[in-house]
């Protein structure tokens, strides 16, 4: 892969990353001892009581569970493109961490941060 193509991939990456990030911090705070690792925030407080605030209460956790689902998915994207601009500083990127082929252009086109070739993902 030639050098114009990985810059054009890294700066995807990048992009991306940044954008991730960016995601993560409208509802949850960096682990400071786990690298890699957020942390949702509880959406809010509610100190009320009666009916009403139980019903709010229970929005809120089902609010807080879906931001834990989101959370997840997001941080395994983010991990996944940390390794990919691992991968280009250390020269390998593009290679199937399986069979050590080639990965096609077209898929790192629609996933930079691909770790395997068609045939290996199947």
């Amino acid at each position: 892969m030639n050098k114009e193509l990985i810059k054009k991939f890294k700066e995807k990456l990048e992009k991306e990353k940044n954008n991730l990030e960016k995601e993560l911090k409208s509802f949850a705070e960096k682990d400071k001892k786990l690298k890699g690792d957020w942390d949702t925030r509880f959406p809010y407080q509610n100190k009320e009581t009666g009916g009403s605030a139980l019903e709010e209460s229970a929005d809120e956790v089902e609010e807080y569970e879906i931001l834990l689902s989101i959370e997840h998915n997001l941080e395994l994207k983010l991990k996944n493109i940390n390794l990919a601009l691992e991968k280009i500083k250390k020269g390998r990127y593009g290679i199937c961490e399986n069979c050590k082929k080639s990965i096609s252009i077209e898929k790192l086109k629609i996933s930079p941060e691909a770790q395997f070739c068609l045939e290996c993902k199947k």
